[in-house]
């Protein structure tokens, strides 16, 4: 990667621009396994893989693996007990952990049939859900890049748990110990370096192009006042940057993590549209590809972790270094010694293959609109929180749980946007008033006796910088 400034980080590398976008909770076999079709060459599914309803009943019905996935709700489970009953098909205990047991694949379903029953009849049960893939029509825009770009069908999820702690090791390649939504570490932030860091202390250029919230605030660093600048409106300011020939050494593309009927989510996760997760990488390849930087680009598509989908390829449990020696939470005392669940990953660049400069339009896959007053996801509710350290709101009696206790999405939605403002505000403020730029500005409610305020919210939270 070469510089943005001048000097002796100069190389001759002919990839000057990193642009990565991680979606979410799918795994490699249910979205890309029926390209195989496409091309031979990719590890994917032939139709006669299958997994037992039950894996200590020798005599089991078993599910085949099909493509008939189109629309997913709920979500499949995938907290790291449930991706371990996936991986080596019993459930977790101390003694079955104590086995050593080999990652067969074979768990899956068994797990799936403990989980929540899907709201709408017309859909099939999670245990048919979880072992189906996307035919190659119904994700046009990977079928394409599929063809003309990199698949790499031996990319796994860093930690076999959930989204948090693998989206932190996205940019760090550490969770910090985290196997879950730790509350407590989320509310300040995780401590870790990352590669923001590293590239700001070498002389590179990063920028984070957000859809709200920025869920890369899950880094405490990142919160410096320093770094505010390198956070950029999606909407406003990435295709003008690709025009203009401006997008930073490490661009990182932020998606919409709220599916709202003006603006649906474009994340991936269920219960969202695929198509609209489709639109949102066509639309981001082809600002790209129209961009004069195009010939320094690389554009690596992947996502955070599987989401309780299946997945053939057996999962490495051995041979992983442990990033930081940190030993994960009791009980499952997690020493980050064995990776997650096999995902997607696409890699695209001028330097790999000519490609095409337009992608197929995507189709809608689900014939319900957003639900807005649905009940927030586990991933939702982690970025309210930490909306609500931003603003200063996870020093009140409500945070962490009242506060979201009867949230929904379209609430969520607001709520995040007022706390980002308010955050944005006083870091500029604070900017402007020459405070340090490694200072984290902390929000505090110092105002609890203004309710006749013309604007209560916003002065409720007053802002006091702090240095940690």
């Amino acid at each position: 990667m070469a510089s943005s400034s001048s000097g002796s980080n100069e190389s001759h590398s002919k990839i000057k621009t990193v642009v990565v976008l991680v979606q979410e909770n799918r795994s490699f076999d249910h979205m890309l396994g029926w390209m195989k079709s496409l091309n031979p060459e990719i590890d994917g599914v032939t139709g006669t893989e299958s997994n037992p309803v039950s894996t200590t009943d020798p005599n089991s019905n078993r599910i085949q693996f099909g493509d008939r996935s189109v629309y997913v709700d709920p979500d499949p489970g995938h907290s790291i007990q449930d991706i371990y009953e996936q991986i080596f098909g019993e459930p977790w205990s101390e003694s079955s952990a104590a086995k050593k047991l080999p990652p067969t694949m074979q768990g899956f379903v068994q797990n799936a049939g403990r989980q929540e029953a899907a709201k709408d009849k017309n859909l099939p049960p999670m245990t048919e859900t979880v072992m189906n893939g996307f035919r190659a029509e119904r994700v046009p825009v990977y079928a394409e890049l599929v063809k003309e770009f990199a698949v790499c069908d031996r990319w796994f999820a860093p930690v076999p748990a959930s989204t948090q702690p693998n989206r932190l090791y996205v940019h760090s390649a550490t969770s910090h110990g985290l196997t879950s939504n730790d509350t407590g570490k989320l509310v300040g932030g995780l401590p870790q370096k990352t590669i923001f860091d590293s590239l700001d202390e070498n002389g590179f250029s990063f920028g984070i192009y957000y859809q709200l919230p920025p869920a890369t605030l899950f880094y405490r660093n990142l919160r410096k006042l320093k770094y505010i600048d390198n956070f950029h409106p999606f909407d406003l300011s990435f295709k003008k940057h690709c025009e203009e020939g401006k997008l930073p050494n490490y661009v990182v593309i932020e998606q919409r993590f709220f599916d709202l009927l003006s603006i649906p989510g474009n994340d991936d996760h269920p219960s969202h549209d695929v198509g609209e997760g489709q639109k949102f990488v066509k639309e981001v390849y082809e600002a790209l590809r129209s961009s004069p930087q195009w010939n320094e680009i690389l554009f690596v598509i992947t996502y955070d972790e599987h989401g309780g989908f299946y997945d053939h390829v057996p999962t490495p449990v051995e041979g992983v270094p442990s990033p930081d020696d940190i030993v994960g939470p009791d009980p499952f005392k997690f020493k980050f010694d064995r990776l997650g669940v096999r995902v997607p990953a696409i890699i695209i660049s001028p330097w790999i293959e000519p490609g095409k400069e337009t992608l197929p339009e995507p189709v809608k896959l689900r014939d319900i609109g957003a639900q807005e007053q649905a009940k927030l996801s586990d991933l939702q509710v982690e970025l309210v929180q930490m909306a609500a350290t931003l603003n200063g709101d996870h020093k009140k009696s409500i945070y962490p749980n009242k506060l979201v206790e009867n949230m929904t999405v379209s609430d969520a939605v607001k709520y995040i946007e007022d706390a980002f403002s308010t955050f944005l505000d006083e870091c500029n403020k604070a900017k402007q008033s020459g405070v340090d730029g490694s200072q984290i500005v902390d929000c505090a409610d110092k105002n609890k006796s203004t309710p006749n305020s013309n604007n209560f919210f916003h002065k409720l939270l007053s802002c006091i910088v702090c240095d940690r």
